[in-house]
């Protein structure tokens, strides 16, 4: 199955910002940017599609489909506590913490790693058995970089180490295609 992969379009939130599980609404600008540039693809032709229900990604899919398929699982990572906060007043020793074990620590007490991974693993395992050929599919980098990861083989917990170990580097709007 081939997954069309599509960061949803720039969130309206100061930059340097932790937002992560925050429902923000993506810049309206932005919004027609992407749709434009994925309809210009040919995208999302006659495939399903499955988004975050965030409405940065929502909503691009409602713009792109008439029944996309919401699936929590695609949310991005809770941050709990350090959500909608400037990155420079979260604690140094957290921050540590978190870069000590970025599997098991709860940023702000909300999900670690691990956790998101194995809701994303589930959506994957799901997409699977749909016996679809192909499926556009709008989320967040960081559901992104996991699905990758699992791309990689090995098991959950090595493709979630891969997954939070690589920089982020995933523009909005970007497309990302994975065979699995």
């Amino acid at each position: 199955m081939r997954l069309y992969l599509v960061r949803h379009p720039k969130p309206d939130v100061p930059a340097g910002y932790c937002y992560g599980r925050t429902d923000l609404p993506a810049q309206a600008t932005d919004t027609a940017r992407v749709l434009t540039a994925l309809t210009n693809q040919g995208l999302p032709g006659a495939m399903p599609v499955y988004t975050s229900p965030l409405q940065r990604s929502a909503v691009l899919a409602q713009q792109l489909s008439s029944a996309p398929t919401f699936d929590a699982r695609l949310a991005e990572m809770d941050f709990g506590a350090w959500e909608l906060r400037d990155w420079n007043t979260i604690a140094r020793d957290e921050i540590d913490a978190w870069n000590a074990d970025l599997l098991h620590y709860r940023p702000g007490g909300g999900e670690n790693v691990l956790q998101v991974a194995m809701r994303v693993a589930a959506f994957r395992a799901d997409m699977q058995r749909t016996g679809c050929a192909a499926a556009l599919v709008i989320c967040h980098a960081g559901a992104m970089r996991l699905l990758h990861a699992m791309s990689g083989g090995g098991t959950l917990h090595d493709a979630a180490l891969r997954a939070a170990s690589t920089p982020h580097q995933i523009g909005y709007g970007e497309v990302m295609v994975l065979e699995i």
